[in-house]
């Protein structure tokens, strides 16, 4: 199982912050540095200094790292059109050497579109325009020559198709979420791994499960794999500690999230390898806490790895 740190940069966190914890992502041995794509804090609290931009953010980190993955979980399909959002996850692949991810989804917080005049179509029409952007960035960047579309939302006439990434075909492309029909059948014709965020173990049996039912209709495989609220102390006073900074109960992220001393938490993280899961996305909301990312590399990545 690979571990990757995952990061809410809305909630309160500068370029050099993200810069800080990549850093120590890479250097600690941890397979990938990833962030959401928001463009807003979520829930109540200090803003801080303001969310940042997934995409330029990574485009930096690429040039500030040489080994360990990047990517977003997820992209919302209403931040960007499809063309330009190819040529940017293109050119950060570019600039990384090779090592971008699209984690991409249908967008959901309509706070944050209101906020910054982002239209915010039903669901229905989210998960339309969602599943053309998904043939569109694919056609792009895997095209030998022009390239064109015509759909219900998106027309695309002899396109370029370029820049090209490095990774051939193409980056891999992410898709999460927990719906029960669309999810699976987006995510077996067009993902190369699905994402189970924030859910039980129980819950997130079924979702795999549901994937691999799905695929079996495509003929195609998918990478399966799951996002937690990670909290690890060498002993229960530092757990406790930990999760009080972030605004949580320990108890709740022992049900929901990954929460305990590196015992149970590998404990837990060899329950979701029972179930399939091959990457497990370790969400830190602590950024300045880098003894907590010191800690897992030492005691939990070596069990897992």
């Amino acid at each position: 199982m690979k571990l990757r740190i995952f990061t809410e940069p809305q909630q309160g966190a500068t370029y050099d912050d993200l810069l800080t914890v990549a850093q120590a992502t890479e250097r600690l041995g941890f397979d990938a540095f990833f962030r959401s794509d928001h463009y807003q804090r979520i829930g109540p609290g200090d803003p801080g200094p303001g969310s940042t931009d997934a995409w330029i953010t990574l485009a930096g980190l690429a040039r500030e790292t040489s080994r360990i993955r990047l990517g977003t979980l997820v992209s919302p399909a209403t931040f960007r059109l499809p063309g330009p959002l190819a040529i940017s996850v293109a050119q950060v692949d570019q600039m990384s050497g090779g090592r971008a991810e699209l984690g991409f989804g249908t967008g959901w917080y309509d706070g944050e579109h209101a906020a910054y005049g982002i239209p915010f179509p039903p669901t229905g029409e989210r998960f339309a325009r969602f599943e053309e952007q998904l043939e569109i960035i694919t056609g792009l960047w895997t095209a030998e020559k022009t390239y064109s579309f015509e759909g219900s939302y998106y027309r695309l006439a002899d396109s370029p198709a370029l820049p090209k990434p490095v990774q051939r075909p193409r980056p891999p492309i992410i898709i999460g979420g927990f719906g029960a029909k669309r999810t699976p059948r987006l995510a077996a014709t067009y993902a190369d791994e699905y994402n189970v965020p924030f859910r039980t173990l129980a819950e997130t049996k079924d979702a795999f499960d549901r994937v691999r039912e799905a695929c079996e209709s495509t003929g195609r495989s998918v990478l399966l794999s799951a996002a937690q609220t990670t909290i690890v102390g060498a002993d229960r006073a530092e757990v406790e500690r930990r999760a009080a900074a972030i605004g949580e109960k320990s108890d709740t992220l022992r049900e929901r999230g990954l929460a305990g001393t590196p015992a149970e938490v590998t404990e837990k993280l060899a329950k979701f390898g029972e179930l399939g899961a091959e990457r497990v996305y370790l969400q830190i909301l602590d950024l300045a806490d880098l003894e907590h990312l010191e800690l897992i590399a030492a005691e939990v990545l070596p069990r897992v790895a």
